[in-house]
């Protein structure tokens, strides 16, 4: 594990990641434009989408498949309970602040994903392409879990069919699951097509992205600071490690290669800075959202970009089939 993190500590991405950080902390007026971070964004969740894509229109339709899907919604759905549970018993936080937060560590990050998936490429570990549709699937039950946590019905013009519909047809969802499904009609195909556009400029966008990914969570730590309690702060830290433990063992139980463990652990493990709080400023107006923000980019990101994913891949060593 001491090796996995000094390899990842040291990574290209990672050290992007910092540099950002860094940045903020110095004040330099380093910034990237926000029309291109939204690129950054598009390039990374097609490229993913479309490579799980190729993979599984490769591989077909499989139980394996079906099942790792069926695991991750269940995960998706419950960890918000988990989560709002824990939130309530250690901190001082309002019920409906509890219920937003929670949305957030059931719902998924798919910079995390793009994170860990490009250090099992850098580690030459293979995984499961299909893995990329178990991410898209569990982006949404943690919204709708948060909701009934939260026991609130919009009565307002933006119904609760407005509601669903904002958070199915999210921009991240769709491009993710878009690009899936042309990847997997096109398969090999397409991938010989697009590989210098799809493959090659990959991990240089990653190290783009997380560069601005540390430019926004040091302005979110130095503007958000005065929500981080101890008690607070300690949830972002170890909720992502409860998420994890419980998803290795549903990989254990899947008989999922050390690869796909990982994916799934760090997927369990991560937080969503995206579709979360896009829906959740929809669904729970009352809610701090500042708060939630802080906590899944500010603290649980970097925590898993830096430590987390070295331990989960070591924890995915362990169970591996």
């Amino acid at each position: 594990m001491l090796s996995l993190g000094m390899q990842n500590l040291l990574s290209p991405m990672v050290l992007f990641f910092v540099l950002g950080l860094l940045a903020v902390w110095a004040r330099s007026d380093l910034s990237i434009p926000e029309a291109v971070a939204k690129f950054l964004a598009l390039y990374l969740l097609l490229s993913i989408g479309f490579r799980g894509g190729a993979e599984v229109g490769h591989h077909g339709l499989t139980a394996p498949l079906l099942l790792a899907i069926a695991a991750g919604v269940a995960l998706s759905f419950a960890m918000p309970f988990i989560a709002y549970a824990l939130l309530r018993a250690t901190t001082g936080l309002s019920a409906i602040d509890a219920a937003a937060i929670a949305g957030h560590y059931g719902s998924i990050s798919a910079v995390t994903f793009a994170a860990v998936t490009g250090m099992l490429n850098q580690l030459a570990v293979p995984y499961d392409g299909y893995l990329v549709a178990v991410a898209a699937a569990m982006e949404t039950p943690a919204i709708f879990a948060a909701l009934l946590i939260a026991n609130r019905e919009r009565k307002s013009e933006h119904g609760s069919g407005a509601f669903f519909r904002e958070v199915a047809f999210n921009g991240s969802i769709f491009i993710l699951l878009g690009s899936f499904a042309i990847g997997a009609i096109t398969g090999e195909r397409g991938v010989t097509m697009l590989k210098p556009f799809i493959l090659d400029p990959f991990a240089g966008v990653l190290c783009l992205f997380l560069l601005d990914m540390g430019l926004v969570a040091g302005r979110g730590l130095r503007q958000g600071w005065r929500y981080l309690s101890l008690a607070v702060t300690s949830f972002a830290v170890v909720m992502p490690l409860i998420g994890a433990a419980i998803a290795a063992a549903m990989a254990s139980l899947l008989g999922l290669s050390a690869g796909s463990a990982a994916v799934l652990i760090t997927l369990a493990a991560s937080a969503s800075y995206i579709a979360a709080p896009a829906a959740m400023r929809l669904a729970l107006p009352a809610a701090n959202p500042a708060l939630a923000l802080t906590l899944s980019l500010g603290v649980t990101f970097p925590f898993n970009l830096l430590v987390g994913i070295p331990l989960y891949i070591a924890m995915a060593r362990q169970i591996a089939h």
